[in-house]
């Protein structure tokens, strides 16, 4: 793909030339994206919207795809508010981003208290009235992410740097349908969307407002053949009874540890689906892919670094340092986002067994116990790893001895009968006993809870919170 400042996303977009027959779905809408050569998403606001940073918070991330689309290129600063992201963020976020436009889709309320020069309706049906699609320059985009203080991290990027990782097939595969569990607006449903757009295949987007067996009988329908989500995600799906209305060929996951558990319950679910998972954070970017359907990943992955990416281990973390990473942060606020070398340290640990290296969980997630540290991500994939576990959260517990304890609760598959009086207590010593064996004593459970569900963050993440 051409790297230029004149390289913008609708002109990657056009220079295949093969538009007819791809489309975007949304829940209620679908478009063509050979209407959107001559026809505009936001009236054709050009002067509003030229040299400018923009805002775009709309509530459904169908509205955003198209508006994405047509202002790469345009804007000077693109800033994607997910819809799950509290609105009273927006004011921080505007001051921060120094933006002086908002793109919204059903407006925003809010809108008369910010300091704002103006409102865009992006509107779904699209309008005769077209944009200047030419690409005046390289438009930055920015990702928020969880901050430390409750306010989210702008992170920066440009298309360069979201589209490293992506490689167009020179002979471009027909009939692929992309969907994605994610929110496009967060860096690992826009990996998805990018690489829809730029693999020449359509997209079926999620929902937020959409039961997951629904986006699965949906994205079933529309032919979905490649398909990416959260381990989180991929679990409740296969908890749902309309997993099997989904025939992929391609399965994607990312955005959590990938243990052995839900990569062996895909494969059995989707037996003729290449299963991969891949490792990418909004900092770091898209790291590398894993392709032998095993957990962990070969430790040539690190020692042999290539096509302008470089990783190491360092005091147990994964470092980064690539043209896929974000350029810094917006505000003062924020800490440097990478160190004097360039490396972006992931925060994630991981532990080098044999030929292999194994994730063991987040350094900002450790559970103290007498102070032992407990990961609950490989305490978790123990009990994942049991017949009868659809997933598990692993979470501390005051103590007044040790400071915290271990407990887990956890969510069993279904027709496993797992709430009667008999099963409960025998499956429980079960788990006990099988983490007895694989761990050391302070990381065992002291309790194990059986639940019907567990809370996902919108990011498709377990919601984790001491207890």
């Amino acid at each position: 793909m051409p790297q230029s400042d004149a390289f913008s996303l609708w002109d990657a977009l056009t220079s295949s030339g093969d538009l007819e027959g791809r489309s975007l779905h949304g829940l209620e809408s679908r478009i063509s994206l050979s209407d959107l050569a001559e026809r505009s998403s936001l009236g054709g606001h050009y002067d509003e919207l030229c040299d400018r940073s923009v805002v775009l918070a709309t509530d459904q991330q169908f509205a955003s795809a198209l508006a994405l689309i047509e202002l790469d290129g345009i804007a000077q600063r693109i800033v994607l508010y997910p819809g799950d992201l509290p609105r009273e963020h927006l004011p921080f976020v505007i001051a921060t981003a120094e933006s002086d436009v908002i793109v919204c889709d059903q407006g925003v309320p809010e809108v008369s208290a910010l300091d704002i020069e103006h409102v865009i309706a992006c509107d779904k049906g699209l309008t005769a009235s077209k944009s200047q699609r030419g690409a005046q320059r390289q438009t930055e985009w920015v990702l928020l992410t969880s901050g430390t203080t409750g306010l989210p991290k702008l992170t920066q990027h440009t298309l360069a740097s979201l589209t490293g990782a992506i490689t167009p097939s020179q002979s471009r595969a027909k009939g692929i349908v992309w969907s994605t569990f994610y929110d496009i607006r967060r860096y690992g449903g826009l990996q998805i969307f990018l690489r829809a757009l730029l693999g020449g295949a359509s997209m079926v987007l999620s929902n937020s407002q959409e039961l997951t067996g629904d986006f699965l009988t949906r994205a079933g329908a529309e032919g979905v053949t490649h398909i990416s989500g959260t381990p989180s995600h991929w679990r409740r799906a296969l908890m749902s009874p309309m997993a099997n209305r989904l025939k992929p060929q391609y399965v994607r996951l990312s955005g959590e540890i990938v243990d052995q558990g839900i990569l062996d319950n895909l494969r059995t679910a989707y037996s003729d689906a290449k299963i991969v998972h891949a490792f990418a954070s909004t900092e770091a970017g898209v790291g590398f892919e894993v392709h032998d359907q095993l957990a962990g990943f070969p430790a040539e992955v690190v020692e042999n670094n290539g096509n302008n990416l470089e990783m190491k281990v360092k005091d147990g973390s994964l470092r980064i340092r690539s043209n896929r990473t974000a350029r810094r942060y917006l505000g003062d606020q924020c800490a440097t986002l990478a160190d004097s070398d360039g490396f972006v340290d992931t925060g994630d640990l991981v532990e080098l067994r044999g030929e292999r290296y194994y994730f063991v969980g987040r350094r900002d997630g450790v559970i103290n116990v007498g102070g032992a540290k407990v990961h609950p991500e490989e305490v978790e994939a123990v009990l994942n790893r049991h017949p009868q576990v659809q997933m598990s959260l692993v979470r501390a517990r005051k103590n007044p001895i040790t400071g915290a304890i271990v407990v887990a609760d956890v969510v069993l598959k279904s027709g496993d009968n797992g709430d009667t009086a008999a099963v409960v207590p025998i499956l429980k010593q079960e788990l006990i006993e099988a983490c007895r064996e694989a761990l050391a004593a302070y990381k065992v459970p002291a309790a194990i809870r059986i639940v019907p569900s567990l809370d996902v963050t919108a990011s498709g993440k377990l919601a984790r919170a001491s207890g």
